[in-house]
């Protein structure tokens, strides 16, 4: 059976506001995530959708917004829909103050629920694509929170 989540922490040294600021306002997390822009509907419910030049566009929905604690989005495997468990992911963001810096926890959860073609190997696959991408993709928030603080 394919593993559920992947959790990665990381420490980042600005403020937690500002963190916040970073995880949520479409304009950084088009810059430090996807390279192609962003658009974020903060707020339950609302409209999710990340870009990048090589992979496209991913769609999704907000389920959680707790400023400055906690914002929730499930993503969609492909194209625009409703996010269901088995066709989505749910991606959660954890902020924690942690002296003049911010703990970051991110945690993707429901790869075993998805449902796929080729099943287990293909959630599998698809998880650890994942493990790599936050792997990559928080290092380079981590980057983009030092440049942001220089300006």
């Amino acid at each position: 059976m394919a593993e559920d989540q992947i959790e990665r922490e990381v420490r980042i040294d600005a403020p937690i506001e500002r963190v916040w600021a970073l995880v949520t306002e479409p304009e950084h997390v088009g810059a430090w995530f996807g390279d192609a822009g962003a658009e974020i509907e903060l707020r339950p419910g609302g409209d999710f959708k990340l870009s990048w030049v090589e992979h496209g566009t991913v769609h999704g929905r907000v389920e959680q917004v707790e400023p400055p604690h906690r914002f929730a989005y499930r993503w969609l495997i492909a194209g625009p829909a409703e996010p269901t468990p088995a066709n989505s992911t749910l991606v959660e963001f954890t902020l924690r103050a942690d002296g003049d810096g911010t703990l970051l926890r991110v945690v993707e959860s429901g790869f075993a629920g998805l449902e796929v073609d080729g099943g287990d190997a293909e959630r599998d696959r698809r998880r650890e694509d994942n493990v790599g991408g936050w792997r990559i993709e928080l290092d380079e928030l981590v980057a983009y929170a030092r440049q942001w603080a220089v300006r």
